[in-house]
């Protein structure tokens, strides 16, 4: 056993430990050098490649290392040039050209020359990365981005992170609510049902305060694609007892669909059928006649968990049977409680029913997925339901 001049101990049977530290030179290579021993490296193709030269006359236990700066080196490669002495027992020149690679070489003797003994990538050390897209209206809190859709749009990922950052998406999928109907002669009208309301439970981008229906429902594995988003429009309130209130239209992101909420009933005795429909949450009861004014059904088609309630019956004569909403089920004229969410930073109550004969007929707000109003004027127009929405968030840093 003896030791090298730079420290390293060499073994009687030709071998190394103690390898000499190396010294980092943390200014980035961008051009042809001569490497020292003792010294690592840091190489930065990006402008083109790169040649290295060796350094002359090493000696035994002389350490060298390089690093791909920028994850260039599968673009431009490095030519690590011998000057004289073998690498890997060959006279030949070496070539760097794997993307992220670290190497350490050691000089053996005059017949191995340089020998690899430790090499590596940055993919083995893992760090957090995160989920790149685009699409809607796009807003920041924090280290998370709201992508909310009030109409048709794309939700595009270019990339995808992983478990140390983010590749899951929250969600809250409203679709469009249910006209409101009028009611026939000294009748009543039923309120649209509320549309379907979906959402995650929130804890994958930054625990905000969600609807109990988020409850232990996961949030949605993305990919590198464009994602169609479907906004649905809210269904219209019935402009006349003769006329037919309209169901709301259905809204969709990935694998989540929400079911546009039931329309309201109206009266037998002007053609129309009087009890409400089915839906995200069901259409209100309407006026007397064979089926007694029953509320449609919610959760419609039926999903875990339930994404609405049954709209209410009616009960006498002047008062129509509440829309469903995703809260609770509807009443006679009362409607179906919505159910908040602060997915998009503001507390905001989604999906409500519409009310069964107010005065007067109020329509769903833009973007709430809320029912319609019934009325219980047969030439005065019920309702519109409101248009639903969409909303993705997502951890991004």
């Amino acid at each position: 056993m003896g030791i090298i001049s730079n420290g390293t101990t060499l073994l009687d049977n030709g071998g190394f430990v103690g390898l000499a530290s190396i010294n980092w030179d943390t200014t980035a290579k961008t051009s042809n050098f001569t490497a020292v021993s003792g010294n690592g490296y840091f190489v930065d193709t990006t402008s083109g490649a790169i040649t290295v030269t060796l350094p002359a006359s090493p000696s035994a236990g002389d350490v060298i290392a390089f690093k791909d700066y920028a994850n260039t080196f599968d673009t431009n490669n490095v030519t690590l040039a011998r000057n004289g002495s073998n690498i890997g027992g060959q006279a030949y020149d070496a070539t760097l050209s794997t993307e992220g690679l670290a190497v350490t070489l050691v000089y053996v003797d005059a017949t191995k020359g340089w020998i690899v003994t430790d090499d590596g990538l940055q993919s083995q050390v893992p760090t957090a990365k995160f989920i790149v897209a685009s699409g809607g209206s796009v807003s920041t809190v924090g280290d998370f981005k709201i992508h909310t859709f009030t109409g048709p749009g794309t939700f595009t990922v270019s990339a995808v992170g992983n478990g140390q950052g983010s590749e899951t998406v929250d969600y809250m999928v409203v679709a469009g609510g249910g006209g409101g109907h009028t009611s026939g002669p000294g009748g009543a009208g039923g309120g649209g049902g509320a549309g379907g309301f979906r959402t995650s439970s929130g804890t994958a981008s930054g625990c905000y305060s969600t609807s109990p229906l988020g409850s232990g429902v996961s949030a949605l594995p993305v990919s590198a694609q464009g994602y169609p988003i479907t906004v649905g429009g809210g269904g219209g309130g019935a402009p006349q007892e003769t006329a037919s209130a309209s169901p709301g239209s259905n809204s969709s992101f990935s694998t989540i669909t929400s079911t546009g909420g039931g329309r309201g009933a109206g009266h037998p005795s002007s053609g129309q059928q009087n009890y409400g429909a089915p839906g995200g949450s069901g259409g209100g009861g309407g006026n007397d006649g064979p089926n007694a004014g029953n509320g449609g059904t919610g959760n419609s088609p039926p999903v875990s968990p339930p994404q609405g309630n049954p709209g209410g019956s009616k009960s006498a004569p002047t008062t129509g049977g509440g829309g469903g909403g995703a809260g609770s089920a509807g009443g006679s004229n009362t409607a179906g409680s919505g159910t908040p969410s602060s997915i998009t930073n503001s507390n905001v109550t989604y999906s409500e029913g519409g009310t069964g004969c107010p005065s007067p007929a109020a329509p769903g707000p833009s973007n709430s997925g809320d029912g319609g109003f019934g009325r219980n004027g047969q030439f005065s127009s019920a309702g519109s339901g409101g248009s639903g929405i969409v909303v993705i968030r997502y951890k991004f840093q």
